[in-house]
């Protein structure tokens, strides 16, 4: 089921319009237009009891601010590239520099802070948006029309998928930017996590990667094993305080193109899991080092740091820069699709 209210009003009078996944299961999911961004998960815990695990805001207003990016699809190049620069065919395109001297999350105005046109599909059972960004939209090349599906199973998943066509070369990285807390309150350092990677992409000063493969193993980013987030992230490791914590993308261990596990996170204390399987060749741990008070969050809160965590399948930053990297150029007459599935359960103790 799928039902349909209005959310509120931006500064110019459009119409902000939220849509509610039920699956019977106990698993409601609340997404609106601006930004195709996820507002509230809500989930039950080993005792049944429900709780919203996203954090979010109330009014379009903020999310209108958003400056965290809470729950939204960010592009048109999700994360960051270097020096605001991409060189295509021997041409280079510059972008919008909004972070320092580097672009991230798509510029001033990225797809996060854009309305999406769409409607619910009674027929799949799936919420369908789509965004068409023009030809030099936030200095990017070629107009893109880019197509956002999220369904809820009664297998208690949520998938999204995002399709994107071009008329001229582009670049695309397409990521959901929830920060998911499974307790409700407090921090996210008592969760446990287990990244399924064997390497991860180290980064300089600037949170950019410096194009290293580097391996997990010795490191605090040697997830293989489920970790508490607050067991390692304050040890004397250079890659930590250039982050501020954990902000850095693994490599995702897979053998085909498949969606495979990337991730798995449990709270103890609630019972409260969630996994998280992906076609896309990274994910980002971001541990909400930053993340901003105001606005404030749903119900009056204010958000501190690390109230919240990304997990944000995607592929590597700067990667038109790193030639190594899987590349995220998008040509006229191909087609670019990604799948990320958020699979809910609850662990017993």
């Amino acid at each position: 089921m799928i039902a349909e209210e209005l959310f509120g009003r931006l500064s110019d009078g459009s119409p902000v319009w939220k849509h509610t996944l039920v699956n019977g299961r106990g698993i409601e999911v609340d997404i609106i237009n601006l930004g195709a961004s996820i507002v509230s998960i809500r989930m039950p815990d080993r005792n049944g009891a429900a709780g919203d695990i996203a954090l979010g805001y109330d009014t379009a207003a903020a999310y209108e601010e958003n400056p965290c990016y809470m729950g939204s699809i960010a592009g048109r190049y999700a994360n960051r590239i270097r020096g605001g620069r991409v060189i295509l065919d021997g041409h280079e395109h510059g972008l919008e520099r909004n972070q320092g001297d580097d672009h991230l999350h798509g510029g001033f105005r990225g797809f996060s802070h854009r309305i999406w046109e769409g409607a619910p599909e009674p027929k799949t059972r799936s919420l369908v948006y789509r965004l068409v960004s023009a030809d030099g939209d936030g200095g990017y090349p070629g107009r893109l029309s880019v197509t956002a599906c999220y369904r809820l199973t009664d297998d208690n998943e949520l998938e999204m998928v995002y399709r994107a066509e071009t008329d001229a070369p582009t670049v695309l990285n397409l990521t959901n930017h929830t920060y998911f807390n499974l307790a409700c309150g407090g921090t996210i350092l008592d969760h446990l996590l287990q990244v399924e990677a064997d390497a991860f992409t180290p980064v300089d000063d600037s949170v950019i990667p410096t194009g290293e493969i580097r391996p997990v193993a010795g490191t605090p980013f040697d997830f293989r094993e489920p970790h508490a987030i607050g067991e390692r992230i304050g040890e004397d490791d250079e890659q930590l305080r250039y982050g501020e914590g954990y902000n850095h993308n693994w490599v995702i261990s897979r053998d085909s193109d498949a969606c495979v596990p990337a991730a798995r996170l449990v709270h103890p204390g609630t019972g409260r899991v969630l996994e998280v399987l992906t076609t896309e060749p990274g994910i980002q741990f971001y541990a909400g080092n930053s993340i901003v008070p105001e606005p404030k969050g749903k119900g009056g809160v204010r958000y501190e740091k690390r109230s919240g965590l990304c997990l944000e399948t995607q592929h590597f930053p700067d990667s038109p820069n790193q030639p190594h990297f899987p590349s995220t150029v998008l040509r006229p007459g191909q087609r670019f699709e990604s799948r990320t599935v958020f699979r809910f359960s609850v662990a017993d103790r």
